[in-house]
């Protein structure tokens, strides 16, 4: 696979948590820390609630997927959680690797179809997501405006 991409197992755990956590300090958000994050993502691959995927030796790069029956298709929705590549091997095609392998695990899964979210200010993360066939339909062509509420229980 390019770039080294490749299927986590839960004996990934240390060097996702360690990627998670960089990946939320670097964006200024919250983080309970690797060694939790590592915890609790070991559980979730080995109870199959998610797809973890890796790229680079360190690995640099990590990608994970959740998954849902749909309502209304016979299929499954994917989600992209989380996509995230290392600063100092950015540029070099991890993510894109990343992005590729991802959407492949996706369909091998049963998914029809797969989504994801960013943030505006994240312009090369939205470049990457439009070349790859992505569409933003929010307020474009499409698609009404979609608003996302949340809230903590």
């Amino acid at each position: 696979m390019a770039s080294g991409a490749r299927l986590a197992t839960a004996d990934d755990a240390a060097e996702i948590g360690r990627l998670l956590h960089d990946f939320n300090t670097e964006y200024s958000e919250y983080t309970p820390g690797p060694e939790v994050l590592a915890e609790r993502v070991a559980a979730m691959i080995d109870d199959g609630d998610a797809t973890v995927l890796l790229a680079g030796e360190g690995p640099d790069g990590i990608a994970m997927l959740r998954f849902r029956r749909l309502v209304f298709h016979d299929g499954m929705h994917a989600y992209l959680e989380e996509l995230y590549v290392a600063p100092p091997r950015r540029g070099e095609g991890l993510g894109r690797a990343l992005l590729d392998l991802a959407m492949q695990a996706a369909r091998d899964r049963g998914a029809i179809w797969i989504e994801l979210g960013t943030s505006e200010e994240d312009v090369a993360a939205r470049g990457l997501y439009e070349s790859a066939g992505f569409i933003n339909r929010e307020g474009g062509p499409g698609g009404p405006v979609m608003y996302v509420y949340e809230r903590e229980l």
